[in-house]
């Protein structure tokens, strides 16, 4: 047993070293005279989206804690990109996959999953995806990965190559290479806290600023200072946003939180496109959005500095939700007047 699982952490090392680093871009805009914008684009990983990372750190710590063995099931609660690079990882190691998702997943990412030798199992709403892959583990002899508990204590936070230190690490010959701020979304929590507490760790001056999408209670529940708000509803920008505030969500590790309404992620995903040719995910529009309010507000009161977020994956696996227009005007109602809002913003010398 303990030859396995040394082999299958070798081998997950070892295809970590095999894949570069993600890229950070750096995006003008225009109007902001001294402000600059970054976005780490994590769709470039094997698996194509931020989740990467996260995925091979929680295989890592349920390897080396003895939870998965040669005929171990693994199941994980996941509304699509973790269980993409779960089942990745799973299939090189040698293990079944099974991933709990809401119905509503995009069919792009189920396909993902099935390509990677995974299974899907549905429910009908994401409040139910816990307690379903809970069951399924029990009655598989299996794993249950459980990202949403140990997403923030899975990745080694002072370093070791973790986002954070990446981040800070291709920032260093900018012009301003400590960020004013860092703005992501939270879907587990992990990476915002594993970003807050780098920062505070090695002291730097850096404001993270979490966005949340409506229906979300992430935002409440920091507002309110209360870990037991519950929204009981699903987000509506798959891969972020909870139901409920989940174990891995540190709030003492954040300066800011702003809601962002869905239709915004919309607009602001589709202007990143206009502006850049490429397509991503409704969740990069969430932290753009987000970015682009911290921009206005440095904008207004004279302040120089940059801003650093997340593009967290590609388009290509919404084109027929979030990137069709009757999808979007069905479920989430008309971006067009926070597209005017985005012109205006970027438009106004």
């Amino acid at each position: 047993m303990r030859a396995w699982i040394k082999k299958s952490i070798e081998t997950i090392n070892a295809d970590h070293q095999r894949s570069a680093d993600t890229h950070l871009i750096k995006f003008d805009l225009p109007c902001f005279d001294d402000i600059s914008l970054y976005l780490k684009d994590e769709s470039t990983h094997p698996t194509g989206s931020l989740k990467h990372r996260l995925a091979r750190s929680l295989f890592l710590y349920a390897l080396c804690n003895g939870k998965i063995k040669p005929d171990t099931t693994v199941v994980e609660a996941s509304s699509g990109s973790t269980a993409v690079s779960e089942a990745y990882f799973a299939r090189l190691i040698g293990v079944p996959f099974v991933a709990v998702m809401p119905r509503s997943t995009s069919p792009q990412k189920i396909a993902q999953i099935e390509r990677f030798g995974g299974h899907c199992h549905y429910v009908d709403n994401a409040t139910e995806m816990h307690a379903a892959a809970t069951k399924l583990a029990d009655s598989n002899n299996g794993h249950f990965m459980d990202q949403f508990t140990y997403a923030e204590r899975a990745t080694d936070w002072r370093g070791n190559n973790n986002i954070a230190e990446s981040m800070f690490r291709q920032m260093a010959n900018e012009v301003h290479p400590i960020p004013y701020a860092m703005v992501m979304s939270a879907g587990t929590g992990g990476t915002s806290a594993t970003i807050g507490r780098y920062i505070r760790y090695l002291g730097y001056d850096t404001k993270l600023v979490v966005v949340d999408p409506e229906n979300s209670a992430f935002y409440p529940s920091y507002m309110a200072q209360d870990a037991n708000v519950v929204t009981g509803i699903s987000s509506r920008i798959e891969g972020i946003g909870r139901p409920q505030v989940e174990a891995s969500f540190m709030p003492d590790v954040i300066d800011e939180m702003i809601q962002v309404p869905d239709p915004a992620s919309i607009a602001t995903m589709r202007w990143f496109e206009q502006m850049t040719g490429r397509k991503v995910g409704p969740s990069t529009g969430t932290n753009l959005w987000g970015a682009l309010q911290v921009a206005r507000e440095m904008r207004s009161q004279n302040i120089s500095g940059s801003i650093v977020t997340l593009l967290c994956d590609s388009g290509d696996r919404y084109l027929q939700t979030y990137h069709n227009p009757e999808w979007v005007k069905e479920h989430l109602g008309d971006p067009r007047g926070y597209m005017e809002e985005l012109e205006t913003l970027v438009g106004s010398c």
